[in-house]
């Protein structure tokens, strides 16, 4: 089975879960909606690449942690939707979900994503007492503080922040977490594979600061020129357009130099060069190559 079926199966049976009967109607359509349709989804295809590369003698635990990683992604973007974060309006070419189901509902939605990341661990891992631990572990790390998701919104609330520290919690903790999950839900050790989500998590937000920048709402399929607006860090606005290409395309070399030898190391180096493209829309991918 292809990775973006692995990933919509196993997100469709948690998604599944918290529809059982007695939950709340529009609770369960609105998480629906956070979680259907997805964008690329980058982070969990970069779990299912890492435990690939390290053997996936496990498909179920690494099927359960790439669907965490994107219950714990989906859940971050219903709640820097909301009116008290960025008050956007749209996600993915749609209303967000506070807009379509107002904001009690968005909060408890993303609430229930974030549970429903654990819960999903706990079902899929549950034959390995061990590995289940490990991942558990990587991922509340990755959700949490102090440089887990929660933390990089909490840095938007502060007077100061590093450009480096900002971006590291707020993206790069997702990205840290696909790859170590990928490798612990494999049986390897999962430390060395950090470094190589670190490297793609800072990419992607240098990406995401560019789109931010330089593209138009249609393209990208939520507002533009937030972080000039909020008053947030941007590389782009730092560095320049050319300053913060030049780092992104180092960003993507250094991830693929720093891949630990594996079984399926050369695969995984073109499955990264592969994704990494998505990174950008096709009118600043140009610049990329």
């Amino acid at each position: 089975m292809d990775a973006n079926r692995r990933i919509e199966q196993a997100l469709d049976a948690a998604v599944s879960h918290l529809e059982a009967p007695g939950a709340p109607p529009r609770l369960a359509e609105s998480i629906r909606y956070a979680v259907f349709p997805g964008g690329h989804r980058i982070r969990p295809r970069l779990c299912l690449s890492v435990a690939r590369a390290c053997g996936d003698d496990d498909p179920a635990a690494s099927d359960a942690a790439a669907a965490a990683i994107e219950l714990l992604h989906c859940a971050s973007l219903v709640h820097d939707d909301l009116p008290c974060f960025d008050d956007a309006p749209l996600r993915r070419g749609q209303p967000s979900v506070h807009a379509a189901f107002g904001e009690p509902l968005a909060v408890l939605t993303g609430d229930a994503l974030i549970v429903s990341a654990f819960e999903t661990l706990a079902r899929g891992a549950a034959r390995n007492p061990k590995r289940l631990a490990a991942l558990v572990g990587l991922v509340a790390r990755a959700a949490g503080s102090p440089s887990g998701i929660a933390a990089g919104q909490a840095w938007e609330s502060e007077p100061t922040v590093a450009l480096t520290e900002y971006q590291q919690a707020k993206t790069g903790a997702l990205f840290a977490a696909a790859t170590v999950t990928g490798a612990a839900a494999a049986g390897v050790p999962s430390l060395p594979w950090r470094l190589l989500g670190e490297c793609l998590g800072e990419a992607y937000q240098v990406a995401d600061d560019l789109r931010d920048v330089a593209c138009r709402q249609e393209e990208v399929g939520k507002p533009v020129g937030r972080d000039s607006t909020l008053g947030r860090p941007n590389a782009a606005a730092l560095l320049g357009m050319s300053g913060a290409l030049t780092r992104l395309k180092r960003l993507v070399r250094e991830a693929i130099e720093v891949i630990p030898d594996c079984p399926g190391a050369e695969t995984l180096r073109a499955e990264i060069e592969a994704q990494t493209r998505l990174f950008l829309p096709a009118s600043l991918a140009r610049e990329l190559a």
